[in-house]
């Protein structure tokens, strides 16, 4: 199976449509539009981690840098709430790693290191690839079928060049594949890493040829999956994420990168 030439075979049509795409999201490649609408908490969420959760999508896709300073009055007429959920919501972040709390001084995003980027890359390639190679000894066919669906929803993405829709449903294959994995110890220090670089792995696919090289990672995958050839699936993915360390420090070190940041 060739999961990415299928999906290049059916979007023939995706230059024209990706203006299109754009419009849809209402996203640019960036992230969210400023003075976008965001949808209301959905029911059993609390309007903290509702809010959490949004202010984790505006520092991933890149309207809050890493070393922003979070004006609080902004930040609530844009989500649309008061102070005090607002505040609630910066403490989960800073639980998270992903804003730093000074007294006086208010909320930053927290702006890693070169060495934290390398060390934490680093070991993100091991948990991933650990995560393939279990996941592909308890995986059952259904698991599957649902990360060949996403796998071709993603890739219809890239066609278009939706890069926000497109990091979306990457983030959720790569969850599915965790998840498969069934090691609960291995999940939680899973999600605690990726929480800290899900910014800086969403902006590795700024590069076209390099978020197309992703994209073909992502069709191997599935194939490593459907015959359950961990050893191959657990190589892929260590090197997927090694590779999108070099992107995110290559970057990092070019002369028009602001020191301490990427891009």
């Amino acid at each position: 199976m060739n999961v990415l030439r299928d999906t290049e075979l059916q979007n023939t049509s995706a230059g024209a449509s990706s203006d299109r795409g754009a419009r849809d999201t209402g996203r640019g490649p960036a992230g969210t539009a400023a003075g976008a609408t965001i949808a209301a908490p959905a029911n059993g969420t609390t309007l903290p981690a509702w809010v959490a959760e949004r202010l984790r999508e505006l520092i991933t896709e890149g309207d809050l840098l890493p070393g922003a300073r979070l004006n609080e009055r902004a930040l609530g007429d844009r989500l649309g709430v008061s102070r005090t959920p607002l505040r609630e919501a910066l403490r989960l972040l800073a639980a998270d790693g992903l804003v730093a709390l000074r007294p006086n001084h208010g909320a930053q995003v927290v702006a890693l290191s070169e060495a934290d980027i390398a060390e934490s890359f680093e070991v993100m390639s091991g948990l991933e690839a650990f995560s393939g190679e279990l996941a592909c000894r308890h995986i059952t066919s259904e698991e599957i079928a649902e990360i060949k669906a996403l796998t071709f929803e993603m890739l219809a993405c890239h066609a278009r060049r939706d890069l926000p829709s497109y990091y979306r449903i990457n983030h959720a294959i790569h969850d599915c594949i965790n998840r498969a994995a069934r090691n609960r110890l291995l999940t939680d220090v899973y999600r605690r890493l990726n929480l800290r670089l899900q910014s800086l792995r969403f902006r590795s696919n700024f590069d076209h040829d390099k978020w197309s090289r992703a994209a073909r990672d992502h069709a191997e995958m599935v194939e490593a999956l459907e015959t359950r050839d961990g050893a191959r699936l657990a190589a892929i993915l260590r090197a997927h994420l090694t590779h999108k360390g070099e992107v995110v420090l290559d970057a990092m070190r070019a002369p028009t990168a602001p020191a301490g940041s990427l891009l």
